[in-house]
């Protein structure tokens, strides 16, 4: 595969106009040559419309349109898309600058690769990093335990993965990363971690991670995606056990993220230069 091989991006904007322009420029500034990118705005009423608008030249398709939540206009966007390799960037996360040439330099060199994914910064409304996040080897299994991490920002998949899963489930309105990543597990994809930075993950006043109101929204669909993997609900009595196994093995495969997190505790985040 040559290193010109196109990558496709799909972000999802919605009312976010205090973020957006940072989005799209990390991904617009990226220095790779055959990027399609894609944006999806259902309706936006706060500005974020302007701001697409301004940079509608340099888009390769802008969606206006309404839309049943943001699962439906992410797999809207990639029914557009005509990359090889496909990610996806919410409208208050950004890329960080040589990303794209490092994910599809990754990928010419695991042509068997058909998930790749990296490590990621939780950053505050400003841009200052909290915390750095690892992704961890994926598990299904793990996952149903709440013990396997992908950051989703640096997470990059080929098309025909993609559209062999079925895209992303739109019954799921918290947690339709995950379920993607359990897809591609479950039929069996090849998953490639790469020990390098690749996005910035924003929590704020008004993102759903942040705030927390979908809290029960996102139990429920914790636990159908536990019944699909266990084959049975959560709740079992030697759960706890197998979450704490669960819990071992991520720490195991990654001996570098414990006494990273101890360090970031005792001595602060990690310096990173930011777009």
């Amino acid at each position: 595969m040559p290193l010109s091989m196109k990558v496709s991006i799909v972000t999802i904007s919605y009312n976010q106009c205090e973020f957006l322009e940072r989005a799209i420029l990390s991904v617009l500034t990226q220095d790779y040559p055959a990027i399609e990118y894609i944006v999806v705005d259902p309706g936006s009423t706060d500005g974020s419309l302007d701001i697409i608008e301004r940079y509608r030249s340099r888009i390769s398709r802008v969606v206006l349109e309404p839309d049943n939540g943001p699962v439906d206009g992410l797999n809207k966007g990639f029914s557009l898309a005509t990359g090889e390799i496909f990610g996806y960037l919410n409208a208050d996360d950004e890329l960080l600058p040589g990303t794209l040439r490092k994910v599809m330099q990754a990928f010419v060199a695991r042509p068997k690769a058909e998930v790749i994914y990296g490590h990621g910064y939780k950053v505050d409304a400003d841009g200052a990093i909290i915390r750095s996040i690892r992704s961890a080897p994926f598990s299904a299994w793990r996952y149903a335990y709440g013990e396997s991490v992908a950051i989703q920002q640096s997470t990059f998949f080929r098309r025909e993965a993609f559209l062999d899963v079925g895209g992303f489930n739109v019954a799921n309105r918290t947690c339709w990363d995950g379920e993607l990543m359990v897809r591609f597990a479950q039929k069996k994809k090849k998953f490639e971690l790469i020990n390098d930075y690749w996005s910035l993950f924003r929590i704020h006043g008004t993102s759903i991670s942040g705030t927390g109101r979908l809290e029960d929204l996102f139990r429920k669909d914790e636990a159908r995606i536990f019944q699909e993997i266990i084959g049975r609900p959560p709740g079992a009595p030697l759960d706890w056990l197998r979450k704490a196994w669960a819990f071992i093995a991520r720490w195991g495969l990654d001996p570098i993220a414990l006494p990273r997190s101890i360090a970031e505790k005792l001595w602060g985040p990690p310096k990173a230069r930011m777009p």
